[in-house]
C-alpha cells in the first residue's frame, strides 16, 4: 500500500491507497484549530499579524504529523506501507539551524517536537498567505534586471507570497538569525526529511515556486539568489524530481507506529502539482479550476512558457515537464459578496435559478472584483459593470454576470498558455453546486467533470509514492481519478458564439477600467 500526506494550511491529513484492489484503504485528518487548540491558530495561522504579516509555527506541523500517524497506526497496518510521499502548501518556509541533520539521524524521543524544537532559527515560518514583502520583491527585482528576467528565469515575476522574497525580509530584518540558520526548507521538504531522517531534495514542482530555481535549467539560479541573500545556496537543499525516492523511513516510525523498515520516502511537492496528480490532469489538454476562497487555474503544460503580463506561475509537473497556475483572488470572497449584499441564499446559483436567466446569457458584462485582485494585478474597489436596463434592479441577473465574469476572466488571462480545452476538471467546495459547474462549461465551451474524492493533494501524493515504487502513474490515474456520468456536464454548443463576443466584450471594459 502506499501512503499519501497533505499539510495544508489548515489540516494534516493522510489518504492510503491499494493500487491492486484500485482502493482507498484509510483516510485521516488532523485540524489544526480544532485538535491542536494550544497553538493558537483556529485557521492554521497565527492570527493578528500586521502588514501582512501571516506565520504559522512549525512545531503545529511536526505534533499534527505525530498525531496523524497515531490515528492512522489505530484505523490500519502501516506494516503494509511500501512507500511515502507528500505535499505541502506551497511558498511556506521553514529555518533550521547546523544541529539539524544530526537530529534527523537521530530517531530517538518521544517526540518530534521535543526533537527539532530547538533547531529552529525563526520561530515562525512565513506561508503563501504573507504579503508583507513588497519592499523585497522590488529589490530582488531591480537587483535580477527587471521582472521580466526574474519571469523567464523563475516562471514567475517577483511575488510577495513566494519563498525568494520571504528569505530576503528575513536576512534583512534578523541578520543574526539568518546567519545561523544552516537550512532553509519548504513545508514539504521539511516534513519529507523529518520522515526519512536524512535531508530531503525540494522537488522541481513546489521548487518553482520559490523565485529561486531556474526553469531551463532546474537548478538554482545564481543570478536570483544573490539578488535575495548572502550566501543562499549554501543554505538550500538540492533539486530533484518528485519521483526521486530518499530512502528508508526513519527508525522512529518504525518503532512509534509500526511501519517496515522496507517502507521508503520519495521526495514531497506542493499542494498544487500534487492536485494535478490526484485530478488526474497530468496530460495536456485536461484544465483543473479549484473554486475557493481564491479561484484558481491550472493545467499541465507542453513547454516551460512565461506569462507576458506576469499574472501566471510555471511550475515543475510532478509526472514531467511542466504546470501553469493563475491565482484569482476574488473567488468565493466574491461570490459571497455578492450573496450578502442582495441578501441571497446559495439557491440563487443553482442551475435552477440561472436557467432562468439563460436568455441574458452573455449580455451583462461585470468586472466581478469586490476587492484588490492579482489577476489582473489592479486596487479594484468593488465591480464594474455594463448591463442592460433591468440589469441593476435584477439580482439574478447579477448573479448570473458575476459568473460569466469570474469564467470570463479565466479565459481570458490564461490564453498565452495556448492549451486545448479538452476537459476541465473542478473541484473546491464550489465546484458541487450544479449551477456554477454547468456556467464553467458554457463558458469554455468545454466539457466539465467532478471527481469523487475530495483531497485530490493527498490522493496525488499517494499516486506518486506509486509511481516512485514502479506502479504505472497514468494507468492509476484512470482507476483512482475517477468521475460518474451523473457528475459530468457538457457545454451548450449554442452559447459558443455569445460567449466568445462577450470575452471580447469583458476584455474593453478591463482595458477601459484598468486604464
Amino acid at each position: 500500500m502506499f501512503l499519501g500526506l497533505d499539510s495544508s494550511t489548515q489540516s494534516l491529513s493522510a489518504l492510503v491507497i491499494d493500487p491492486a484492489t484500485a482502493c482507498i484503504v484509510c483516510e485521516r485528518t488532523v485540524n489544526f484549530g480544532k485538535d491542536l487548540p494550544h497553538y493558537g491558530s483556529p485557521s492554521g495561522f497565527l492570527p493578528g499579524g500586521t502588514d501582512g504579516v501571516v506565520h504559522a509555527d512549525p512545531r503545529m506541523w511536526l505534533e499534527a504529523l505525530d498525531l496523524l500517524l497515531a490515528r492512522l497506526a489505530e484505523a490500519t497496518d502501516l506494516s503494509q506501507i511500501a512507500m511515502i510521499s507528500g505535499s505541502g502548501q506551497q511558498h511556506g518556509t521553514v529555518y533550521l539551524d547546523e544541529t539539524f541533520p544530526q537530529r534527523l539521524g537521530d530517531p530517538r524521543g518521544d517526540s518530534l517536537v521535543e526533537r527539532f524544537a530547538p533547531a529552529f532559527t525563526r520561530a515562525t515560518s512565513p506561508i503563501w498567505m504573507d504579503t508583507s514583502t513588497g519592499a523585497e520583491c522590488r529589490e530582488i527585482a531591480e537587483a535580477a534586471g527587471g521582472n521580466a528576467e526574474v519571469c523567464r528565469r523563475s516562471g514567475s515575476i517577483a511575488v510577495e507570497r513566494f519563498s525568494g522574497p520571504q528569505i530576503r525580509r528575513f536576512f534583512k530584518t534578523e541578520p543574526e538569525a539568518y546567519e545561523k540558520t544552516g537550512c532553509i526548507h519548504l513545508v514539504s521538504s521539511f516534513l519529507a526529511s523529518v520522515l526519512a531522517g536524512r535531508e530531503a531534495a525540494i522537488d522541481y514542482g513546489d521548487g518553482a515556486g520559490m523565485n529561486l530555481m531556474n526553469l531551463e535549467s532546474l537548478a538554482w539560479d545564481p543570478v536570483l539568489l544573490d539578488a535575495t541573500a548572502p550566501g543562499l545556496v549554501e543554505k538550500l537543499p538540492t533539486l530533484g524530481a518528485t519521483t526521486d525516492v530518499i530512502g528508508p523511513i526513519s527508525g522512529y516510525f518504525t518503532r512509534k507506529y509500526g511501519f517496515s523498515e522496507t517502507c521508503r520516502c520519495a521526495n514531497f511537492t506542493g499542494d498544487n502539482p500534487a492536485s494535478l496528480v490526484g485530478m488526474g490532469s497530468t496530460r495536456p489538454g485536461n484544465i483543473v479550476i479549484s473554486l475557493g476562497t481564491s479561484d484558481t487555474f491550472f493545467a499541465a503544460m507542453p513547454g516551460p512558457l512565461t506569462d507576458p503580463h506576469g499574472y501566471g506561475h510555471v511550475f515543475g509537473n510532478p509526472a514531467g515537464g511542466f504546470m501553469s497556475l493563475i491565482c484569482f483572488r476574488n473567488g468565493s470572497l466574491a461570490r459571497e459578496a455578492l450573496r450578502d449584499a442582495e441578501g441571497l441564499d446559495w439557491s440563487a446559483f443553482d442551475a435552477d435559478a440561472l436557467g432562468e436567466t439563460r436568455d441574458a446569457a452573455g449580455a451583462n458584462i461585470m468586472l466581478p472584483f469586490y476587492g484588490p485582485e492579482i489577476t489582473p494585478r489592479h486596487d479594484f474597489t468593488g465591480p464594474v459593470s455594463k448591463g442592460s436596463d433591468d440589469f441593476e434592479s435584477d439580482a439574478a441577473l447579477r448573479v448570473r454576470a458575476l459568473l460569466e465574469g469570474q469564467f470570463l476572466n479565466m479565459r481570458l488571462h490564461s490564453r498565452w498558455m495556448g492549451l486545448r480545452h479538452e476537459r476541465i476538471r473542478l473541484t473546491g467546495g464550489a465546484s458541487q453546486n450544479d449551477g456554477i459547474a454547468r456556467m464553467a462549461a458554457d463558458v469554455f465551451q468545454a466539457p466539465v467533470e467532478r471527481l469523487a474524492v475530495s483531497n485530490s493533494a493527498a490522493l496525488g501524493a499517494a499516486l506518486i509514492a506509486a509511481a516512485a515504487a514502479g506502479h504505472d502513474l497514468p494507468a492509476m490515474q484512470k482507476q483512482f481519478c475517477l468521475t460518474t456520468d451523473q457528475r459530468k456536464i457538457a457545454p451548450d454548443a449554442s452559447l459558443e458564439f455569445v460567449y466568445n463576443e462577450a470575452l471580447g466584450k469583458f476584455e474593453d471594459l478591463l482595458r477601459e477600467t484598468m486604464g
